[in-house]
C-alpha cells in the first residue's frame, strides 16, 4: 500500500470520518474506493456512496477506478453526474437505479433542483481534491448538496494542500474527523528543475519549441494561466510541426476525452493545458513537464511539477520565467523535492531540427459497449490472420459508443482497412484516425 493508503484505509473501514492530506497520484482513490465497495448493500439499488469531484476529468477517472476495484463484485453500478454532457442520458441511468454517485458540484446540484436525484440513502460522502473545488468557487454547492444527505453518514475528505476554508468545511459536516498526511509520493530528489529566463510570447515560444526539440520526449505536459494562452501555445506547436493538443474549458466533453485518450497512448506527443483542465489526470509515465508561465504559488508550482518523477524515475521540470518573476520564484522552497538549476536556454540551432514524431496513431471506432465491442475483439480483429503482431498495438479505450486503438504508425492504414471490411466481430463498423 502506497502511504496515504495504509494511513487511510484502516480508519475508513472503521467507519470514521477522516481528512487525508495525499498529493495527486498517492493513491487515495483506491483507499475511499475499497471503502465504498466494503460498504455497499449490492441488493439496494439506491445511491449509497457520492464522492464529488472538481472536473469532469478526474470524476471519469474515480468513476472508472471505482469500477476496476469492484470487478470482482457482481452487479455494482457506477454512474458519472457531470457537466459538459447530456442531462436526459443521465436521468434515465438513475432511473434504472445505482450504488454509487461520482460528479462534479454543479451537476449534482441541477439535478437535486429537477429532482431527479434522490440521495436519503447515501451513507458515505466523499470530497475529492477538495482544495480544488474551493479554488473553482464550489464551496456554496458543496453546502447546498450536504444539507440534502442524511444526517447519519461518513464524511472523507481528501485534499493535496489546507487552507484556512477546508477546517471551516470540515467542522460543517463531518463528525470528529481523524487528519492523516502522507508522504510525499516522490522521494528526495527525484525532480531536476530548470529555470530559463524569458520575456516576451515570442521568446517563450521559441524556448518552449527549444526544449521539445533538444529532448524529444514521448509526453509532455505544458502549463498555461488561461485557456487563451493554451489554445496559442498549442496551435503555435503546432503550427512549427509538432504533434500538440490542447485541452481547456471551451471544449465539449467528446473533444476533451478524445485529446486525453491521443496523449496518453502516445499518438500525441504535447498537451497543453489549465491547472484545471489537468485536475485529475492520471499519466504515469510523463517526461517532462513545462511551465509555460509560472504558478500563481509554490503549492500549484510542486502539484505540477509532481506529475513526474514517478515511480522512481528522474523526472524533468522546465520553468519559463521573465526577470520579474524569477524573484518570487527564488523565495519558493523547493528542496524537498527537486535538484534546481537556472539554466542558459540550448543553442537555437535546435529550431532547425525536426519535431519528434509519435510511434503510435489513434483509429477511432464508431462502436463501443453498447454494441458489444470489447478490446479483445479490436485485438482479435486486427491480429487474426497474423499479418499484425500484437505488439504493434497500444492502449485500447472503450467507451459507450466509441472505441479508440493506438496502433504504430506504419501500420495504420492496414488496421484502418482490417477494421472497415467486417473484421470485428463479423460486423461493418466505420473507422477513422484521428488527426
Amino acid at each position: 500500500m502506497t502511504s496515504i493508503q495504509s494511513l487511510s484505509l484502516p480508519l475508513i473501514l472503521a467507519n470514521k470520518d477522516l481528512i487525508g492530506q495525499g498529493k495527486t497520484g498517492s493513491g487515495k482513490t483506491a483507499a475511499f474506493g475499497l471503502g465504498i465497495i466494503n460498504k455497499l448493500d449490492i441488493k439496494s439499488f439506491k445511491p449509497q456512496s457520492i464522492v464529488i469531484c472538481p472536473t469532469r476529468e478526474l470524476a471519469e477517472q474515480v468513476a472508472e477506478e471505482v469500477r476496476r476495484l469492484a470487478r470482482k463484485v457482481s452487479n455494482v453500478k457506477v454512474i458519472t453526474l457531470c457537466g459538459g454532457s447530456p442531462l436526459v442520458p443521465q436521468i434515465a441511468s438513475l432511473r434504472h437505479r445505482t450504488h454509487v454517485i461520482v460528479g462534479t458540484p454543479g451537476r449534482i446540484e441541477e439535478h437535486l433542483r429537477k429532482d431527479t436525484l434522490d440521495l436519503n440513502g447515501i451513507n458515505m460522502l466523499v470530497l475529492d481534491e477538495a482544495d480544488r473545488m474551493l479554488d473553482m468557487g464550489f464551496q456554496e454547492s458543496i453546502e447546498k448538496i450536504v444539507l440534502k444527505l442524511p444526517l447519519k453518514r461518513q464524511t472523507l475528505l481528501f485534499s493535496a494542500t489546507f487552507p484556512e476554508e477546508i477546517n471551516i468545511i470540515a467542522s460543517n459536516i463531518m463528525n470528529n474527523p481523524i487528519k492523516v498526511k502522507s508522504e510525499s509520493v516522490h522521494k528526495e530528489k527525484t525532480i531536476k528543475q530548470f529555470f530559463y529566463k524569458t520575456n516576451s510570447f515570442e521568446d517563450r515560444m521559441i524556448a518552449l519549441r527549444i526544449l521539445l526539440s533538444k529532448r524529444k520526449l514521448e509526453s509532455v505536459l505544458v502549463f498555461c494561466n488561461t485557456k487563451k494562452e493554451t489554445k496559442e501555445v498549442a496551435n503555435e506547436l503546432n503550427n512549427f510541426g509538432h504533434y500538440a493538443l490542447a485541452i481547456h474549458g471551451d471544449l465539449d466533453q467528446r473533444d476533451r476525452d478524445q485529446s486525453l485518450i491521443r496523449f496518453t497512448n502516445k499518438s500525441a506527443s504535447v498537451l497543453v493545458a489549465t491547472d484545471v483542465a489537468a485536475r485529475g489526470l492520471d499519466i504515469d509515465s510523463l517526461d517532462m513537464v513545462v511551465n509555460y508561465k509560472i504558478a500563481h504559488n509554490p503549492e500549484i508550482h510542486i502539484h505540477r511539477i509532481g506529475r513526474t518523477g514517478r515511480a522512481g524515475r528522474v523526472g524533468i521540470a522546465c520553468t519559463l520565467c521573465s526577470d520579474k518573476e524569477v524573484r518570487k520564484i527564488e523565495e519558493w522552497d523547493f528542496d524537498e523535492y527537486s535538484e534546481n538549476f537556472f539554466d542558459d536556454l540550448p543553442s537555437h540551432d535546435y529550431l532547425s531540427k525536426p519535431p519528434k514524431k509519435p510511434a503510435m496513431i489513434t483509429i477511432k471506432i464508431d462502436g463501443g459497449k453498447k454494441q458489444k465491442l470489447r478490446p479483445g475483439d479490436i485485438v482479435g480483429g486486427v491480429t487474426g490472420d497474423g499479418l499484425i503482431g500484437g505488439d504493434k498495438i497500444g492502449k485500447i479505450h472503450v467507451a459507450n459508443n466509441w472505441s479508440y486503438v493506438a496502433v504504430r504508425t506504419d501500420i495504420a492504414k492496414d488496421v484502418l482497412r482490417k477494421i472497415k471490411s467486417d473484421r470485428l466481430k463479423g460486423k461493418n463498423f466505420r473507422a477513422r484516425i484521428l488527426s
